[in-house]
């Protein structure tokens, strides 16, 4: 019996990861062929009302792209957020580049290149949780997490990149953690991800 509790876990769990093949979405601007940063910034999740997904999704994300050993360097998003806490020019640059970027879907170059300047890197990531939880849909149980990443560039402004990606894993008894879903879905982004 536990066997075959097993097998069937098992299978659910291929399944549902094979039914979601692809990303959800994914842009690539014509000139990211020739764009190929060296150091890059990954700044605070924008989570939405999933609070609880800031810890993970801000450890998770740099570290996948740490692990793929495509940049000299990553700096992660606690280390971008003490910099901008600490620098008053960097704060006020990085909430006006964001909210224009977020109202009026404009990215800047003239502070998207300050940014660089400031942060010295050539290439910052945004992170965005569309969704981060615990669901039922048609009688099954579901762990859904949805990420968003928009690759810019800071000489141009240029969002060079972006793309978001959706996971569900089925569960009958034990939850997966979504932090480990989340991981999945991070890894499917990165992967497709200009370097």
């Amino acid at each position: 019996m536990k066997k075959a509790c097993a097998r069937f876990l098992l299978v659910v769990a291929v399944l549902s990861v094979i039914a979601c093949g692809g990303l959800r979405y994914s842009q690539l601007d014509p000139a990211a062929k020739d764009y190929h940063p060296k150091r890059i910034a990954v700044f605070p999740a924008d989570v939405g009302t999933y609070e609880e997904a800031r810890n993970p999704i801000e450890q998770i994300v740099p570290g996948v792209l740490m692990g793929k050993k495509w940049f000299t360097d990553v700096i992660d998003t606690a280390t971008l957020f003490r910099q901008i806490q600490a620098n008053d020019e960097l704060r006020k640059i990085s909430t006006d580049y964001i909210s224009k970027l977020q109202t009026l879907n404009y990215s800047d170059p003239i502070l998207s290149k300050r940014i660089g300047e400031l942060t010295q890197t050539d290439g910052f990531l945004l992170v965005a949780v569309d969704y981060w939880n615990y669901t039922v849909e048609k009688d099954k149980k579901l762990a859904k997490v949805s990420v968003g990443l928009k690759l810019i560039d800071p000489a141009t402004g240029k969002i060079m990149w972006k793309a978001g990606h959706h996971l569900s894993e089925s569960y009958m008894l034990i939850k997966p953690d979504l932090p480990d879903v989340a991981r999945n879905v991070v890894k499917d982004l990165v992967g497709k991800m200009p370097h």
